[in-house]
């Protein structure tokens, strides 16, 4: 944290009211960190009352923002303690980590950069610059920013986690996991450490990864809470692998329960956008608006629930030599958030200009044509895009859209089975998550109703991997690209994948996800309420 007096600016004869401020300040720090967040905020925001511009109350509850997962907030907070302190560098480190968490992922990589050209071998810059980089696709250099930590700190545990990371994307299992094993050894009281290891291998009897799990899990308490929900969700799949299901479901309670209350999820206003997008995408519209966009045939969006199979499908597809699997691409969420589909997107959509759609749809198409040059097929496989496909088929009609549906309560228990990185708040209730899936199911039932059969397909996932070879097939004409082979050897394409799909897209297809959900049916009472 920054001195007080220093950044406050105060004048020194009034000694009295400035002694007064730095004991405030200096408890606001304290508090914050013994991990008393709400009352450290209360003290900075006292501050922030009477010093506005103070860099370091303005750091402060950035960081507290950050922590409690209100991140457009603490966005806002480090914007304006950067400005207040520009020589500062652990706030526009701090705010790469602020956007990095809000899937900014090349401002973060900006920021980040920008500190290691002032401090070439900055520990927090270089890992959060290994992290942005690994989600953007470049994975070499992300294994270079971690190795370029490591050569100076070879102890450095966030660096090996790192690359563990990067190697799990790319399919090198092993190398992750020895990666995951030297984190866990330089560090071995970091949880999240450990649930990375767990999740680098199955469990089975005797494993020695479990009894340092348990241990840490005797002494609970001692944790911040985000540590907890990264141990809890260790444990449940530790527990899962061996068929300790009252066990593991325990913990998967325990751990979704607190990262609900670390989260803010408006589930009425996602209700409402739901029911805005069908009411503004009307078939007049949808009609009055046909062929207004950008002619690129490039993209090929793959939607649906996470956990819905979608991966599999983006696998396939990649695996097509004129086909590139971009992976889950923020590109449309960038635009709207540009004002490029209006200020009152979607219920304004019926007062855009045609010239609008067709700058939507070139904006698109030309960052997507960025990622491979000559490809003939761009994969854009973010699942949640399935929330604008009247936009996206108005700006791109030539586009290809794929829905990959499945199981409901496969697809929501597995969402509810995994600890997700940011942006799926509603995954961790599972009368939320089961709302949340009822919401999806009506607005594609809406797209369908609107939307040319020539330009979206549904894809069944238990299908698919019943007849992998004529369901494959059915997606590569679809895409209008000649069958090729390779398509049902995907599990041999070498390309890095960011999503906790890895492994099951390193294999043949396999069933073993059906019916995942039933040794936990008896748990699941609030979500078959909520999809009823």
């Amino acid at each position: 944290m920054l001195q007080f007096e220093s950044t406050f600016g105060l004048a020194m004869n009034d000694a009295e009211r400035s002694l007064a401020a730095r004991r405030r300040y200096e408890t606001a720090v304290a508090l914050h960190r013994q991990e008393r967040l709400a009352e450290a905020e209360r003290h900075y925001r006292d501050l922030h009352r009477t010093y506005p511009a103070h860099p370091g109350v303005l750091h402060g509850l950035g960081l507290i923002c950050l922590r409690t997962d209100r991140l457009e907030e603490a966005a806002d907070f480090l914007q304006r303690a950067s400005a207040a302190a520009p020589q500062d560098d652990a706030i526009p480190t701090d705010l790469g980590k602020t956007y990095l968490m809000l899937g900014r992922y090349d401002d973060a990589r900006r920021h980040f950069q920008a500190v290691l050209a002032r401090h070439p071998g900055q520990a927090a810059a270089l890992i959060g610059l290994g992290d942005a980089l690994g989600v953007l696709g470049r994975p070499a250099e992300a294994l270079a920013a971690f190795e370029r930590l490591l050569a100076v700190d070879p102890n450095n545990a966030a660096a090996h986690f790192g690359i563990g990371t990067v190697k799990t994307q790319l399919g090198a299992f092993a190398e992750a996991r020895h990666a995951f094993e030297a984190a866990v050894a330089l560090a071995p009281r970091r949880p999240v450490y450990h649930r990375a290891l767990a999740e680098a291998g199955r469990f089975g009897a005797g494993d020695p990864r479990l009894p340092a799990l348990e241990e840490m899990a005797r002494d609970i308490g001692g944790f911040p809470d985000d540590q907890k929900v990264e141990l809890h969700f260790a444990l449940a799949k530790a527990y899962d692998d061996l068929q300790r299901y009252d066990d593991a479901f325990a913990h998967w309670q325990k751990g979704n329960a607190l990262k609900r209350r670390s989260i803010a999820y408006d589930e009425a206003a996602v209700a409402r956008f739901f029911g805005d997008a069908a009411a503004a995408f009307t078939p007049a519209l949808m009609e009055t608006k046909r062929e207004t966009g950008h002619p690129s045939e490039l993209p090929i969006f793959v939607v649906g629930m996470p956990r819905s199979g979608t991966s599999l499908v983006e696998q396939i597809l990649a695996s097509h030599p004129a086909v590139f699997g971009g992976g889950e691409l923020l590109y449309v969420n960038e635009l709207l958030a540009g004002g490029h589909a209006g200020a009152d997107y979607p219920s304004g959509i019926a007062t855009l200009p045609n010239t609008a759609f067709q700058r939507f749809g070139h904006l698109y198409a030309e960052r997507l044509g960025a990622l491979a040059p000559d490809a003939g097929r761009i994969v854009d496989k973010l699942p949640a895009n399935f929330r604008h496909l009247g936009l996206l088929h108005l700006a791109l009609p030539k586009a290809r859209i794929i829905h990959v549906r499945r199981d409901p309560l496969d697809t929501c228990f597995s969402c509810y089975s995994k600890l997700f990185l940011n942006g799926l708040n509603f995954a961790y209730d599972l009368g939320e998550l089961g709302r949340y899936y009822k919401g999806y199911e009506a607005l594609m039932a809406h797209w369908h109703a609107v939307l040319p059969e020539s330009v979206l397909l549904d894809v069944q996932y238990e299908t698919l991997v019943e007849n992998l070879e004529s369901e494959a097939r059915r997606i590569v004409a679809f895409c209008g690209r000649d069958w090729d082979a390779r398509c049902l050897a995907f599990h041999e394409t070498s390309r890095a994948v960011r999503t906790h799909s890895q492994a099951q897209v390193r294999q043949p297809v396999f069933k073993d996800s059906i019916g995942r959900w039933r040794p936990y049916g008896k748990w699941l009472q609030p979500l078959r309420d909520a999809l009823a």
